[in-house]
């Protein structure tokens, strides 16, 4: 596995900076770009030590693969491990928020999901370690900042996991189209992580299994279906409405 993440466009590059600077290895930035969001990202860059390299739109398209980089890329270190346990973040807070994503493989779903769990204030995103996708350039793109926010925890074995988090104390909510209670009618002002499924399978039979409470979110129109990460955001608003947010 590679030590080092590529970490490109405006927002990610500007939560990387106020996260964890001394992360940043070197930067290209475009030599004919001049936006005043570039130009603080400069500034701030130069501030920190980091080595700034002037490209062009093609080399950036090449580094960033061909991703829309805003004419900026970074070279950052990437942690060895995971920075938190699960032990420690049921101890970041007596009201957590997790979002639990049962085998999300799609770059695009991951980073949206951990964009809405940095807007929402979510504790972390529990992930599998197989047979899911992990943290890469395009979510750290799609996340907008939210890969440097919200931790991220990946583990070995997902059910015990949920099993752990039940023991502590935390309720856990799954999303699935089949069940008869709306999201919008469970208590989910209470230690909780709210469980999603996969594109297209959803929930897995063991995931549901552990789940206290299984909720649908309703729906008016034609179609009965949404994409996991606008489900996620969804389902974490109503948490945060719920609790006063």
């Amino acid at each position: 596995m590679a030590k080092h993440d590529l970490v490109y466009g405006i927002h990610a590059v500007h939560h990387l900076l106020e996260r964890a600077p001394e992360q940043i290895l070197e930067a290209w930035v475009q030599e004919s770009q001049q936006s005043e969001s570039l130009k603080s990202l400069l500034a701030q860059l130069r501030e920190y030590g980091v080595a700034v390299h002037r490209a062009n739109a093609v080399t950036l398209d090449k580094l960033s693969g061909n991703a829309v980089h805003q004419g900026i890329v970074l070279r950052s270190r990437r942690p060895a491990q995971d920075p938190l346990g699960l032990d420690e973040l049921l101890t970041t807070s007596a009201q957590p928020l997790f979002l639990v994503l049962d085998g999300v493989q799609d770059p695009h779903n991951l980073g949206a999901c951990l964009r809405s769990a940095a807007a929402a204030g979510a504790t972390a995103v529990i992930i599998p370690k197989d047979r899911a996708v992990g943290i890469n350039q395009t979510v750290r793109k799609v996340a907008s900042g939210g890969a440097e926010i919200v931790p991220l925890l990946r583990v070995t074995n997902l059910g015990r996991t949920l099993a752990d988090m039940k023991d502590a104390g935390v309720w856990l909510v799954g999303l699935s189209a089949e069940a008869s209670d709306s999201i919008h009618a469970i208590d989910l002002d209470r230690p909780l992580a709210l469980v999603m499924g996969a594109e297209g399978r959803g929930l897995r039979r063991l995931t549901r299994e552990h789940c206290d409470y299984l909720a649908n979110i309703p729906m008016a129109g034609a179609i009965d279906s949404l994409n996991v990460s606008v489900a996620t955001g969804i389902c974490l608003f109503e948490a945060l409405r719920q609790r006063g947010g």
